[in-house]
């Protein structure tokens, strides 16, 4: 999963990379990607069609 970083001044690379680092270590945002990827694939499983439908 991706996300989109935004900021209101200019920051160097190095401000970004210790940013995305503490991000990216950070349990509770672990957890968020987590169940937003169960609810992705749910809502993807259940807008598949299934293969008694795709035959008839």
């Amino acid at each position: 999963m991706s996300f989109c970083l935004t900021a209101s001044r200019l920051m160097k690379a190095s401000e970004v990379r210790k940013l995305c680092a503490e991000l990216r270590n950070d349990p509770a945002i672990l957890v968020l990607e987590m169940e937003l990827k169960k609810e992705w694939y749910k809502r993807k499983m259940a807008s598949a069609p299934t293969l008694a439908i795709a035959h008839k």
